[in-house]
Parts: structure tokens; sequence; C-alpha cells
């Protein structure tokens, strides 16, 4: 019997989250801001519109970042400082996501999400260096915000379909990376100027919006759940290790999506086949999204399909150290199957916790703190490369760490909870 089905039945009893423990609110919580979102086949359809978002905002600018650059006039460190802002912004933005489930509500706070992104996309393209950095901020801090957010919901209204829904929702995901990544370059030939090709996201986000309020709903009771001691889990050996786990992976994840482009074309690739070749390799965490989580809640340890995912992500970084000119498109299949290792630490935060307000608790803990540690890899990817002149020294640095990230996620893959 599976880690998943032997908590089906408590599943079932939880109707509602309770706070997450370590948690402090100053205000009473109300009925709608603790009951879950009824589990609509529309709903799983808001959840998957609203994943696609979350990529593109990074995926597309990366396609075009040295055109941006230049036209805007700004440095290769600016370059560097913008590839990590994201990843940044991830890891501080997520901290507030709790609250605002707990104060307002998961269907508001997801909403607000989904606005504050097109917000930032709008901005982004307005203006110069300094108004691109801040557009993306804000996109980024919505984007930061659903990461922790979207998990809960699925945690919360399809406990007996977490598989299949966190496969439905990864799968999303990963295809608004790579739509971001192959149609920017294409929508910015055709439009003749990259702030209409950046800009046009926003339409994709201002639909999301929209299904969103039509498909989240709160139930219409709140269950009768006694409230749980509470602890912090900054205290949990585990929770370090899973968080740990998923800043390494993000880290590697980021990079790639932040710099393929720029090394492929250094490499002899033409910028518009260097964009779809970065799209391709996103557009692999479709599949692996749809396999990977149903198959892996199944298993009563993770830890070997963390390590061969990672595993053949880091054949693919080989590939661009020794010879990147030889087989791009390889190198960049390779890489994309190992950025399939998400999935698996999306699935990791519900599979690690006992009830959705564990799973919130795990989830903004490793998503802050990990992507904090994440944020440390585009820049400092950026910044040797800038101080070496090729990208020998930065790629030998990320394969370092996904050696560690196979470690350590050997480690987050065994059957424990916090």
């Amino acid at each position: 019997m599976t880690l998943h089905r032997r908590r089906s039945a408590e599943d079932v009893k939880i109707a509602t989250p309770t706070p997450p423990r370590g948690a402090q609110s100053a205000h009473p919580t109300s009925n709608s801001a603790r009951t879950a979102l009824v589990g609509t086949p529309l709903l799983i359809i808001g959840v998957a519109l609203a994943a696609v978002n979350l990529r593109p905002a990074v995926t597309s600018l990366a396609s075009l970042l040295e055109q941006v650059r230049g036209s805007v006039g700004a440095s290769h460190a600016w370059a560097s400082a913008l590839t990590a802002l994201p990843v940044v912004c991830f890891g501080a933005a997520g901290v507030l996501a709790p609250r605002l489930n707990r104060r307002f509500g998961i269907a508001r706070a997801v909403g607000w999400a989904l606005a504050l992104l097109t917000t930032g996309l709008v901005i982004r393209v307005l203006d110069g260096p300094a108004v691109v950095l801040g557009g993306t901020l804000l996109a980024c801090a919505g984007i930061a915000l659903g990461n922790v957010l979207l998990p809960v919901v699925i945690k919360q209204s399809y406990p007996h379909r977490l598989g299949m829904v966190t496969g439905i929702y990864m799968g999303a995901l990963s295809g608004g990376g790579a739509i971001g990544a192959a149609l920017t370059p294409p929508l910015n030939s055709a439009l003749g100027d990259w702030r209409l090709a950046l800009g046009a996201w926003a339409l994709l986000a201002v639909a999301a919006v929209v299904l969103w309020s039509a498909a989240a709903r709160h139930a219409d009771h709140v269950a009768a759940e006694a409230p749980k001691p509470r602890r912090s889990l900054l205290r949990n050996r585990l929770a370090w290790t899973v968080t740990i786990f998923f800043g390494l992976q993000a880290l590697v994840a980021y990079v790639i999506m932040g710099w393929l482009p720029e090394m492929l074309v250094e490499a002899g690739v033409d910028r518009a086949t260097a964009g779809l070749y970065l799209g391709i390799c996103t557009l692999f965490g479709v599949p692996t999204g749809l396999l990977f989580p149903p198959l892996a809640v199944r298993m009563r340890s993770q830890s070997a399909l963390i390590s061969s995912l990672t595993a053949v992500g880091g054949l693919g970084l080989v590939g661009l150290l020794v010879a990147p000119a030889a087989a791009p498109l390889a190198w960049s299949l390779l890489a994309g199957v190992g950025m399939g290792v998400f999935s698996l630490a999306i699935t990791v935060l519900a599979l690690r916790t006992e009830d959705p307000a564990d799973t919130a608790a795990l989830s903004a803990m490793a998503q802050s703190l990990g992507y904090l540690i994440a944020a440390c890899g585009p820049f400092l990817f950026g910044l040797l490369r800038g101080i070496t002149g090729d990208w020998s020294a930065s790629l030998v640095l990320v394969l370092a760490v996904t050696a560690a990230q196979t470690v350590v996620g050997w480690a987050a893959g065994r059957p424990r909870t916090v």
C-alpha cells in the first residue's frame, strides 16, 4: 500500500486547512478563508490556466535577453541581475502566500496573484532598465504567490486525485514555459518590437484571471477540526532536506531558462532557433509533469526517480560544457528531461506532509528559502561568464550543484513526513 493510499482516509476528513504550524495570525480567520475550494472540473481548468502563466514571464524574456539589454542600453551585470531577480522574488514573495490564504481565503489570494502578474507584464515593457526590472519584480511576485498557493489548492480540493491533478498542473506549468520561449522570437519578428512581443503575454494572464474568478468557489461550510499543536518547521530536519532539494533543482532550472539561449547563440545557433530549443527544453516538462507525479504517489520512495532524472539532466550540461556545437538540440533535450525533476519536487511537498496545513507550511518554507538559494545560480552563472570570457567555469559550477542535488534529492524522496 502506498503512502498516498495510506493517507487517503485521513484526507477525506480534511475539508479545511488549519493555520500552518509555527504561524501566528493577528486576525480571526473567516469561514471563507478556512474552507477548501469546491473541486469541480472547471477548477481543474482554472488551475491549469493559472499554471500556464507561471513561466512565460521568465522564458519569454530569456529568449530576447540580449536584444532587450541592447535596446535599453543596460550592462551585462544588469542582465545577470535580471535573470536572478525572478528567483529572488519567488523566495521573498512566497512568504506572504500562507498569510494571504489564512486571512482572505485561497480563492482571492490566487486571484490577486494573477492580477499582480498581469500588472507586472504590462509595466515592464513601458520604459527603460529600471522599469523592466520593476515590472519583472511585480510579475514574479505574482508568480511566487501562485507557486505556493496552487499546490495547496490541489491538496485541499483533490485529495483522492492528487497525482492526476498535480500532473495536469505540472504539464501546464512546463507548457507555459515552453510556449513563452518558443513563440516570443516569432512574435518579436511579426510585431517588430520586443516590447509588444513581451507585453502580449499579459493577454494570457488576463484570461487566467477571468477563468479563475468563475472557477474558484469556497465550500459553504467549515468542518469542525481541532487545531493542532503548533511547531516550527524550521527545526525539522526533513523540512530542511526538502527545502534544500527544492532550492538546488530550482537553481539548475533557472540557470538553464535564463542562459541557455545565450550559450547556444555563442555556439553558433541563430537566436530564433536558440529560443526554439529553450522552448523544446521546457516542453519536456509536459510529459514528465503528466507522467511522474501520478507515478510518484504510487511509489513508496521517490528517491530513485529523482536521482535518475537529475543524472539525465547532468548529461545535457556535460554536453554543453564539452562540445556545445556538436549537438545543441540533444543537449537541450537532455537538460529538459533533467528539469522534469521539478514535478517531483512539487509532488514531494504533498507526500512529505500529512494534511493541507502542513503542505502549505512546507510549501512556503521550501519555495521561499529554496528560491533564495536558487537565486545565486543565474547571477553567479552570468558573472563567471563575464569574468572568464566563456561558459566553462559557469557550467562546472552548475554540474557541482547537480551532483549535490542528486544526494539531497535521494534523501528528500524517502518515505517520511514532517
